[in-house]
């Protein structure tokens, strides 16, 4: 079971997307609405993944991201922006992928999990 942290700054949007995501299999372990939060809930409850919003009101999430990761968390990135429009920012970052808010999905975020752990799939 993936145990997992949301941090977006949309009170409405961590509601939907915690329902979503338990309803499809995924242990939501916490929520958070600012990188304070969100760096205090992962030493709490060690998430296997944090999906993190790239833009989360006054603070980047492509920060938080780089804090995370120095933390032993792996990160998706998530918004509302299209993929293309961070790309090299996104490529640049240690998250280990990027999934559009419109297509998140407990099978969307395993897949992810599961490329890190066996590599990209073969072309």
């Amino acid at each position: 079971m993936v145990r997992c942290l949301i941090v977006d700054d949309s009170p409405a949007f961590l509601v939907a997307a915690s329902g979503l995501l338990r309803h499809q299999g995924i242990t939501v372990v916490g929520l958070a609405a600012n990188g304070a939060e969100a760096l205090r809930g992962a030493e709490w409850v060690r998430p296997d993944v944090a999906l993190v919003d790239l833009d989360l009101g006054g603070e980047s999430g492509l920060e938080l991201t780089e804090r995370l990761h120095r933390r032993s968390v792996p990160t998706i990135l998530i918004s509302t922006h299209a993929e293309q429009d961070y790309r090299d920012l996104i490529n640049a970052s240690p998250a280990i992928g990027f999934l559009p808010k419109a297509s998140l999905s407990g099978r969307a975020i395993t897949d992810l999990l599961d490329a890190r752990v066996t590599g990209p799939p073969e072309k």
